[in-house]
């Protein structure tokens, strides 16, 4: 039986921000147990966003691994670093990110890591941001490690049994979807290297990629090398909840890495990115290499039903720069 999610409302005083599952022995037998009560993961959102808070007045990175893991914590450690170049002293007037009418989507499941999924409205923009946390033993503190940012008619109705649990994607190919979601950032990644394949809805994080790479591949100036790698666990698990139409939402990560090697008798002269010069090791003459990594989320269809991927969200972050 499918229904829609239940809404939990969590009002927090300041509140900002996967894993196909194995299984687990509890007093000798395996139970799918839900991942996390509803108070528990609303003291995991507070955790984090006053985690997050203090990591972002103070930037400094470790305060942020605290609440923090997978692509997020990757992204954000490179974002407080490059920022506390320009501010070392912090920002102590940082204003300060709230998440309200948290609604909880959570899974029952065997083994570890779990994960589960928060949805939430935010004091920056009229959207909904969707947090994944995730752990990986009981002894572990919940950590955010996925941020997606959707619309509100971009947020999906997850599929939920009697209880109003949601229903995780375990993969493989009983998943009865278009494509495996843990195989996702892969198949991605391999896409943006050959720039062949049917599988992904045109958009700004496929089409208009390969558009983009086609037009700074070789100029008069210059040539850029693009080069993808996915994503794999243990650091970074791609998560995904079943949706009520059959299909899936999925979370996952994948790295990429850009080369703009300049032509004969060109030289960089300056690089008009701040957080590429905090970042920047060695120095820039001839070539700068970006390596950012990506985190997003996707909407995948049931196979029965046919259709394309669609990304819903994608969020791209610099987390290092080489001169040469």
């Amino acid at each position: 039986m499918r229904r829609r999610m239940p809404q939990v409302t969590a009002v927090l005083s300041a509140t900002a921000l996967l894993t196909l599952t194995g299984c687990v022995t509890v007093d000798g037998e395996r139970a799918v147990v839900p991942a996390v009560t509803k108070a528990e993961a609303a003291k995991a959102l507070q955790r984090f966003t006053d985690g997050y808070n203090r990591a972002n007045r103070e930037l400094d990175p470790a305060l942020g691994a605290r609440v923090e893991t997978g692509a997020l914590q990757t992204m954000g450690e490179a974002d407080l670093k490059a920022r506390r170049v320009k501010n070392p002293d912090g920002l102590p007037d940082y204003p300060p990110l709230k998440l309200t009418d948290a609604r909880f989507a959570i899974p029952r499941q065997a083994g570890w890591p779990k994960f589960f999924v928060a949805d939430t409205d935010s004091n920056r923009d009229d959207n909904r941001w969707l947090l994944v946390f995730t752990r990986s033993a009981l002894d572990d503190p919940w950590k955010a490690a996925y941020l997606s940012i959707l619309s509100r008619d971009e947020v999906p109705e997850f599929a939920v049994d009697e209880d109003g649990y949601a229903e995780p994607v375990t993969g493989g190919r009983g998943s009865a979807l278009v494509t495996d979601p843990a195989k996702i950032s892969k198949t991605y990644t391999d896409y943006l290297g050959s720039g062949e394949g049917d599988l992904f809805a045109d958009g700004y994080a496929t089409s208009a990629q390969l558009a983009y790479r086609k037009r700074e591949s070789k100029t008069p100036k210059y040539w850029t090398q693009f080069a993808d790698q996915p994503a794999r666990p243990p650091q970074y698990r791609t998560v995904a909840l079943r949706t009520e139409d059959g299909g899936a939402l999925a979370f996952f990560a994948a790295h990429h890495t850009q080369k703009q090697t300049m032509a004969e008798g060109f030289t960089i002269n300056k690089i008009n990115d701040q957080k590429a010069n905090a970042l920047l090791t060695g120095k820039a003459e001839k070539s700068l290499t970006l390596v950012r990594i990506s985190q997003s989320a996707v909407s995948i269809p049931p196979e029965e039903d046919g259709g394309k991927v669609v990304f819903l969200n994608r969020l791209e972050g610099l987390t290092a720069a080489r001169g040469g």
